[in-house]
């Protein structure tokens, strides 16, 4: 046997986990660099928005915000219903809101829910900053505090949850009480990096639950969705209240 019969080419545990980090950075940046061209074609400057994204990163704000070829999406769909009325889980800096508040039929509102005090106020400023205060109401407190108070007001048209992962599955019980046959219910974040199918992990374990509970919901028909771009690899759920 020569000497390169005898050479042991089996990748070791370490070379193996470099080759598939790099082969992850590599589709990290394609799917941003598609994400780019999207957004370059089909989402048009908008100094509103990125202004949003600047202050609420200069904030300090997490980066957390979806992406503005998302962001044109939700908007689309909220169209789609002829939302009047809206509710938004989480605000952090106000991005979606806006995105959302420019979805309404004339005459609508959005109601979103911010827990953080510190976020409530960047926000409060973008919206304003968009011309869309006047469409938008932000409450704040802890969203499970703010939900049962809100049943007098619904039913919501289009509701999008976008907040704390543990939650999830109360979000959306209570998304399903105060919406009405037709609206649409869109959760994100829902595939975190692939951790979703991690059971072993608290959050995915939260999400599954939401999944398992939607699954089984006479009133909803829910599908989901995995995306990639420059937000990495994540994805959503959307639920259509038929009952």
């Amino acid at each position: 046997m020569g000497l390169v019969e005898r050479l042991d080419f089996t990748p070791r545990p370490k070379q193996e986990s470099q080759r598939q980090a790099y082969q992850e950075k590599k589709s990290h940046k394609k799917w941003a660099d598609i994400d780019r061209y999207l957004v370059d074609v089909l989402v048009p400057s908008d100094p509103a928005l990125e202004s949003a994204l600047q202050s609420s990163e200069a904030a300090g704000l997490p980066l957390h915000s979806v992406s503005p070829n998302q962001g044109k999406f939700l908007m689309l769909l909220a169209k789609t219903v002829g939302a009047r009325s809206i509710l938004e889980i989480g605000t952090l800096g106000g991005y979606s809101t806006i995105w959302l508040a420019r979805a309404l039929a004339p005459g609508g509102k959005v109601t979103t829910l911010e827990a953080n005090p510190r976020h409530a106020k960047v926000a409060l400023v973008n919206i304003a900053c968009a011309g869309v205060a006047d469409r938008v109401d932000l409450r704040l407190g802890s969203a499970l505090d703010t939900l049962p108070t809100l049943e007098d007001e619904a039913p919501y048209d289009f509701i999008f949850i976008d907040a704390d992962r543990v939650n999830i599955p109360n979000y959306f019980k209570w998304a399903l009480k105060l919406a009405r046959q037709g609206s649409l219910i869109v959760v994100d974040n829902v595939i975190r990096h692939g951790a979703i199918i991690n059971q072993d992990d608290s959050t995915s374990q939260s999400i599954r639950q939401f999944f398992n509970l939607a699954a089984t919901e006479r009133r909803v028909s829910v599908t989901a969705m995995q995306t990639v771009g420059i937000k990495g690899h994540d994805g959503f759920a959307i639920a259509h209240v038929e009952a």
